[in-house]
């Protein structure tokens, strides 16, 4: 093994480690090949494509039973505006990319979209799924599709970073703990812009640690994929001062080099990687509308202080900034959140952990502590901490900090960067390591596989699995209308010709479905009778009406574990 790192062994070579033993198979050591080896060439890859397999599986079959969540249609249709009319003038809160991925697969769809719309942008979600002769359902299954290829590409980022840091093994542990996560299925099954952007933030921490050899081939790409990722998400932004910080210490260790030619060396390093991002960003607002026109919406926010000076600071495009004006917006409004039963305004410092805990495989909580110590303690895996540890951390801590507590894909960084970080695991040199890591990989493997097909309701088995979710937590980590076609079917075979109240939180319209009900809260309550089906995330936020109806009912069915059916006397 020349170097520091695993992936400095000739991939043919690799072996377990075993004991203490700091040996090294060579074909010309003379020494007796090892009882236990890490998988030939032929069998690493066959593993790798039986857990991708898995995986698309998964996401495909979940996408196409899942109904409209409750940003897709906002993103559906602000794609099929970008493609067929080369606007800018929906959705400018979030930058075009992760809408542009999505309408690389509505063009095979050819939706219908009256080109004189005018209605704002949830309007025109349901204008352009429920009320243009477009079929829905095959509309998002084409939405979905670029995202699921584009979360099992993340896959093999994952594998490779791992990989290079501690072979095969670890590439392969880390690949089960990324293909594996309830979140990441969940959310890379869906038109919605999370998993794109925290992959190709991944994507850019990786290429930036692969700079660390060969720095002219990397550092562009790894600023064209940190381009991507604010392309796709403005909350990334966060992570751009250490990304560039990163491409610094990558180019720093030159032999020969004295402090003031590397000083200049990394400030060179960070400028490239900045400048190539800057200009992805520009190019994908370039790529819908090459002329940039852009209208300012007449209610959009003034942002002082700051935060106002960052945004006229910045060298985006104007769509940019002002989209980061109704971010900071969003900041400044107060919020409901649910956990543990507890419906509150506002938001909770802890929430996001607590919530990871709840919506994290067992097994893979301890993989991840395992991983980050070992990353830490393993001498030759330090220099990677920088880069696998220190970007979820602080991109955790920001998101803490905000207004919105209403789920974990705010932090679907955490299971991708951590699973790079389980592969360290592999590294400790001790029998039992190998046995426990093992028994927790087929734990979390057990653990996702029970859940199928309700991978957003997760939860794990110390809070009762998905059934118990909704007691614990609301909106994107339980319900977000993705049920109401399940709900259609259940009331069809269940409960024919029975009166239906419905309490819906989601995006599909429930007469396109054949659910034909009434809102109960529009009636006096002594005229609900019959079936009350309530939205999971509607009962945790329930007041008024609403919780007066649900104390007199009975509930006597739940649909996909985001819905409630109630009978009220």
């Amino acid at each position: 093994m020349s170097g520091a790192y695993g992936a400095d062994v000739p991939t043919g070579m690799l072996t377990f480690p075993m004991g203490r033993q700091e040996e090294h198979l060579s074909e010309n050591s003379g020494r007796p090949p090892r009882r236990f080896h890490v998988p030939r060439r032929w069998l690493f890859v066959l593993a790798a494509v039986a857990l991708l397999a898995q995986m698309a599986f998964a996401m495909v079959t979940t996408a196409v039973r899942q109904t409209p969540t409750i940003d897709e249609p906002v993103y559906v249709g602000t794609a099929v505006v970008y493609v067929q009319q080369h606007s800018l003038r929906y959705n400018p809160e979030h930058p075009p990319l992760g809408k542009l991925i999505i309408g690389s697969g509505l063009v095979f769809a050819h939706p219908h979209l009256d080109s004189d719309f005018k209605g704002d942008q949830t309007a025109l979600g349901k204008r352009l799924l429920y009320e243009s002769g477009n079929d829905p359902g095959r509309l998002m299954l084409w939405a979905r599709l670029p995202v699921i290829v584009l979360t099992l590409l993340f896959g093999l980022v994952v594998l490779s970073f791992a990989r290079e840091l501690v072979g095969r093994a670890g590439g392969l542990v880390a690949l089960a703990l990324y293909a594996l996560s309830p979140d990441v299925i969940a959310h890379g099954s869906l038109a919605t812009l999370d998993v794109p952007a925290c992959g190709f933030l991944l994507t850019s921490v990786w290429l930036l640690w692969r700079a660390r050899r060969r720095p002219l081939l990397h550092l562009p790409l790894a600023g064209a994929a940190l381009g991507a990722a604010m392309a796709t998400k403005m909350s990334l932004l966060a992570a751009v001062p250490l990304l560039l910080l990163l491409a610094v210490v990558s180019v720093w260790r030159v032999p020969g080099l004295g402090t003031a030619a590397k000083v200049r060396r990394g400030v060179a390093a960070a400028s490239g990687v900045a400048l190539v991002a800057l200009a992805v960003v520009w190019a994908t607002y370039l790529v819908v509308d090459p002329q940039l026109r852009w209208t300012a919406p007449g209610d959009l926010p003034v942002i002082r202080g700051t935060r106002g000076l960052l945004v006229d600071w910045l060298p985006f495009p104007q769509p940019f900034r002002d989209g980061m004006r109704i971010q900071f917006n969003y900041e400044y409004q107060v919020w409901g959140g649910f956990l543990f039963g507890r419906h509150y305004h506002g938001a909770l410092w802890y929430y996001l952990p607590t919530a990871l805990l709840v919506k994290t495989p067992l097994g893979m909580l301890a993989l991840w502590s395992a991983g980050a110590v070992a990353m830490l303690a393993v001498r030759r895996l330090r220099p990677a901490a920088p880069y696998v540890l220190i970007p979820p951390a602080l991109l955790l801590a920001v998101a803490m900090g905000g207004t919105r507590d209403l789920g974990v894909r705010y932090a679907l960084f955490v299971p991708m960067f951590l699973a790079v970080a389980v592969a360290a695991v592999v590294a400790v040199r001790q029998r039992w390591a190998y046995v426990v890591t093992a028994a927790l990989v087929l734990f979390v493997a057990v653990s996702s596989l029970r859940t199928y097909p309700y991978y957003l309701p997760y939860s794990n088995e110390a809070f009762g699995g998905p059934s118990k979710t909704h007691l614990r937590l609301h909106d994107s980590n339980v319900d977000w209308g993705q049920d109401l076609g399940r709900l259609a079917d259940r009331l069809d075979e269940r409960y024919p010709n029975e009166q239906v109240w419905l309490v819906y939180k989601g995006a599909g319209v429930p007469s396109y479905y054949g659910i034909e009900a009434a809102d109960p809260r529009e009636v006096p309550p002594d005229d609900v009778h019959g079936l009350l089906v309530v939205s999971d995330s509607s009962i945790a936020t329930a007041e008024g009406r609403l919780a007066a109806l649900l104390e007199g009912s009975t509930p006597v069915d739940e649909v996909g574990h985001s819905i409630t059916i109630f009978r009220r006397p």
